[in-house]
């Protein structure tokens, strides 16, 4: 069977390419974003009850796939790009239907412009995603305590990242002007190691991004104990 479904927003989210997104909603707390509705769903009455709510489940399609095709088995980033799962096990992009599910937090929604827009963060949602639905989050339902999943048990190890003087001036100038702290997205967004796992970091190679209306480039370094570590090396306006 085959079902066509209505896109009733789309996505304004801080990431602006799939690169550095984290690989899990809300990893990144500080990473904000907005819920454009789309006529007719646009409609303010259409969110009436949501006062109350603190979080949302967004429905999504992965829009920027590459692959068109699934297959059986994938290559998850947590286990290094080395081993398979089934797709059914884990949150691989490219699946039979390529829908994603992200609760986030919600803050809350105004009209400007003629528009309705949904003020979110904590999101892992590339800019431009188009949505499906909307559902608001229910503690005693939707947080399960004794869940379990061994693939992945615990949330990955945070990689240190330094952002030196020079580019903290930046961070700060950037927030007064803003109202975005610059520097702790940052850090919140690079600490989850952005890399393909299956490749070993590259102490002189310069890594990059673009985040919000920035491009923002680190190296790694290696540290004492063959551990790694992140350094903030530049922060360029998108051209």
């Amino acid at each position: 069977m085959n079902f066509t479904f209505p896109a009733i927003g789309i996505v304004h989210s801080c990431f602006k390419e799939k690169f550095g997104i984290p690989r899990q909603p809300g990893l990144a707390p500080l990473a904000r974003g907005e819920i454009e509705l789309l006529p007719p769903y646009d409609d303010p009455d259409a969110l009436a009850g949501l006062e109350g709510t603190s979080h949302l489940w967004v429905e999504f399609v992965f829009h920027a796939n590459r692959r068109e095709d699934w297959k059986a088995r994938v290559k998850p980033p947590r286990l290094g790009g080395n081993k398979t799962l089934g797709v059914f096990a884990t949150r691989s992009p490219t699946r039979p239907s390529p829908i994603g599910l992200s609760v986030v937090r919600l803050h809350d929604w105004e009209q400007r412009e003629g528009k309705l827009f949904i003020r979110i963060s904590g999101l892992d949602l590339l800019d431009g995603t188009p949505v499906l639905d909307i559902k608001p989050y229910i503690p005693y339902a939707d947080c399960v305590l004794a869940a379990e999943n061994h693939v992945a048990p615990e949330p990955p190890a945070a990689i240190p990242v330094t952002i030196p003087a020079e580019w903290m001036a930046f961070c700060v100038a950037y927030w007064k002007t803003r109202d975005i702290d610059l520097a702790g997205l940052i850090t919140q967004v690079l600490q989850q190691d952005p890399r393909p796992q299956y490749q070993e970091p590259e102490p002189g190679r310069v890594y990059g991004m673009k985040l919000l209306d920035l491009d923002v480039r680190w190296q790694y370094r290696v540290d004492p104990g063959n551990t790694y570590s992140i350094q903030l090396t530049q922060l360029l306006p998108l051209a």
